[in-house]
């Protein structure tokens, strides 16, 4: 990896098809709207929402990180919540998922954060052999209510 940069605009084409790997790793589809806002947001440097690409030495985009911060009920502080983190299967085991954490973290002691948190599936043993390397687990589990659904 070579660096990392605020995500632009005109990175659309390179962000996109990341993206898509990191939904199909998940398992899960997004209408095209959703994509779409999910990027102007990312862009937008008023929405509240961060987002960066790492690019390898020939300036290939290869991963990215998304954040956002807000308030606590457990803390003076904002928190900021790291919500997506994907490196391209390619360029995995080289510290880019490290060096985009840590990109989050530098952030986040910048603008005074309590802390940063993110959640992972269970079975995502990769990514949490990093994690459990760069941050504690908190033994806490994640719920979903959808209001919407019947």
């Amino acid at each position: 990896m070579s660096g990392i940069r605020r995500l632009r605009r005109e990175d659309r084409d390179v962000w996109l098809p990341l993206w898509d790997d990191y939904l199909e790793f998940y398992r899960e589809t997004l209408a095209p709207e959703q994509t779409a806002l999910t990027f102007d947001r990312l862009v937008d440097a008023g929405s509240g929402f961060h987002g960066t690409l790492a690019q390898d030495a020939d300036g290939q985009a290869i991963g990215f990180v998304h954040w956002l911060s807000h308030g606590s009920t457990w803390s003076r502080e904002d928190v900021c919540y790291l919500e997506d983190l994907f490196v391209h299967p390619a360029a995995r085991g080289h510290g880019t998922g490290r060096a985009l954490i840590t990109h989050v973290e530098d952030w986040a002691r910048e603008a005074g954060c309590a802390h940063v948190y993110w959640m992972t599936q269970a079975g995502n043993a990769a990514a949490r052999g990093l994690y459990d390397q760069v941050a504690e687990d908190s033994g806490f589990v994640q719920y979903v209510l959808r209001p919407d659904s019947p």
